[in-house]
């Protein structure tokens, strides 16, 4: 049992941690404050190679393992994890859906712009009134001749206003609830699709949400993405790969908590003393940093056993269920550490508090997970 990173793998951590001290960590009080989206960052990072690393060299990515990918979105996260969760789903959601189920036709076409960064992806599964439960998706995709005719809302998509390229889940055979959904991909631009305007979240404020509007979209027939009626199930697969990504994400805030944590206890004297020298915050310090590496270590479990082509979604559960959930508590102590200075928007640890709550939320909740662990253990 090796623990050891390959060299290639410290390449890309130190890459990417060099990159988001000098680039990321400026401004994103600011960017979090305005809500404003980093388009030169994204660009910055499609330069880099980090828009598509896990992807072929034939398509511009890298051909790095799942691991490699984790170590990026960990550096990214501990400074901005509005940008992380950003690089996260267009690489594992969108642009995966697309080379792990796709025509080799619809590859070609698009994972190039993708996988470069050229093109922001999206990825549509959840509805106003079908979340956790995609039986419920009310998107109607009906074929027309050549061309199928998509209706309905999605909701809560990341990049729903500045990307370019999507994969939308509807419903192509009602009877069946989740095994008749079916995967397509909408270009922006096609007449009747459109968003909404920037939705208002408790945290993750430069990532951009809102909601995405389906009214009589067009699209070619050869635009279907796997087989008919396989979408849901495609879309499973393509979550367990989303769940490292945000286990990774969730390490990378509660690091940023605990790094910041511990400058400040040395900082901070009171009773004649730095408050690191208190039992009662040497010990919270100390539960931080075991349960980060203990997060670490099922993320990264995950992740190779991904790269080894074992099955590996019960693992990426584990993983996401356990690293958001010491995250958030990671945060919590953070702030509490800190004080009244951890209630000030100036200081770093209130921004955790409020943007690890996603890590809970996104690609499958605490309670799901918890559900899928549950069902992997009988079988």
């Amino acid at each position: 049992m090796d623990f050891q990173l390959t060299e290639d793998q410290k390449m890309i951590r130190d890459m990417v941690q060099d990159f988001a001290k000098r680039h990321v960590e400026p401004g994103v009080l600011e960017r979090d404050q305005e809500c404003r989206f980093p388009k030169e960052l994204v660009g910055s990072l499609g330069e880099l190679g980090l828009m598509g690393m896990v992807y072929p060299e034939e398509y511009g990515g890298a051909a790095a393992d799942t691991v490699s990918f984790t170590l990026a979105i960990e550096e990214i996260a501990r400074y901005d994890a509005s940008l992380a969760i950003t690089v996260g789903s267009h690489t594992s959601l969108c642009t995966g859906h697309i080379f792990n189920f796709a025509s080799k036709a619809l590859k070609d076409k698009y994972l190039p712009d993708l996988v470069s960064g050229k093109k922001l992806g999206g990825w549509g599964l959840t509805e106003p009134g079908a979340g956790s439960d995609a039986s419920g998706t009310r998107t109607i995709a009906e074929l027309d001749g050549d061309e199928w005719v998509l209706n309905g809302t999605k909701t809560f998509i990341t990049q729903a206003t500045v990307g370019e390229t999507f994969v939308i889940l509807a419903s192509t055979d009602s009877s069946l609830k989740a095994h008749g959904i079916s995967a397509f991909l909408v270009e922006k631009g096609t007449p009747g699709f459109s968003h909404g305007p920037k939705m208002q979240k408790l945290g993750l404020h430069s990532s951009d949400t809102a909601e995405l509007i389906l009214e009589n979209v067009r699209i070619p027939k050869e635009n279907l993405i796997g087989d008919l009626n396989m979408g849901f199930r495609n879309a499973m697969q393509i979550l367990d790969g989303g769940r490292i990504g945000i286990g990774a994400m969730a390490v990378g805030i509660a690091r940023g908590a605990l790094e910041d944590s511990v400058r400040h206890a040395n900082e901070r004297v009171q009773f004649g003393k730095p408050i690191s020298r208190l039992q009662a915050i040497q010990f919270k310090l100390a539960d931080m940093a075991t349960q980060i590496e203990a997060a670490r270590l099922l993320v990264h479990r995950a992740a190779y056993l991904k790269d080894q082509g074992a099955a590996y979604g019960k693992e990426a559960s584990m993983a996401k269920l356990y690293a958001s959930e010491i995250a958030m508590q990671a945060a919590h102590q953070a702030v509490q550490i800190h004080g009244g200075y951890g209630y000030m928007e100036e200081y770093h640890v209130e921004r955790y508090y409020r943007d690890v709550k996603l890590c809970e939320i996104g690609e499958g909740t605490s309670e799901v997970q918890r559900i899928v662990i549950s069902k992997a253990l009988q079988g």
